[in-house]
């Protein structure tokens, strides 16, 4: 019987091995502290590696891991020994240009960061529950955003990173006049 296509996890680190946004889908790992084990084992086993115009695929503790570099982003995505390469490597790729579309082409741990709220929603638009959802990268950058709220909202129901962008808007402006 056919199965679902099922993600382990998806990481984004930094050029150190550090968390910028994990999410992880299943019990394999059932402490922070295992996930952290994996995360950094994961980024020593691959740090080596030019993974910058492709992305590459390597087995790992009896896991399929597929990565990609940008600037000084780390893209990882999981799944299991038996899972399609091909299906790894879409979910990759969607959020790796979801990630590029929503940084505006600026792809590097600041501005990340600084967007923190929207990689986030990235993550919870391509995978629920370890199950693949979507892997269109501008279907995916469309949803989340839409769901993001507008600069014409209240500075109360905005994220920092959303009042921050308002304010540079309403000072280059007011600068402008």
């Amino acid at each position: 019987m056919e199965t679902c296509p099922a993600i382990k996890n998806i990481l984004l680190l930094d050029s150190e091995g550090k968390r910028v946004a994990v999410n992880y889908y299943s019990d394999d790992w059932p402490t922070n502290a295992a996930k952290e084990a994996f995360e950094k084992a994961v980024f020593a086993k691959t740090q080596k590696t030019n993974a910058r115009a492709e992305a590459e695929i390597t087995m790992f503790d009896n896991y399929i891991v597929v990565y990609k570099f940008a600037q000084d982003l780390h893209f990882f995505v999981t799944g299991s020994d038996n899972e399609n390469e091909i299906i790894l490597a879409s979910v990759l790729q969607g959020f790796f240009d979801a990630v590029g579309i929503l940084l505006r082409g600026n792809v590097e741990k600041k501005e990340s960061l600084e967007n923190l709220d929207l990689i986030l929603l990235c993550l919870d638009e391509i995978v629920d529950g370890g199950i693949v959802l979507e892997t269109d990268a501008n279907v995916i950058a469309g949803k989340v955003a839409s769901n993001s709220v507008d600069s014409g909202a209240p500075l109360s129901e905005q994220t920092i990173s959303q009042a921050l962008a308002t304010a540079r808007e309403h000072l280059a402006r007011s600068l402008l006049k």
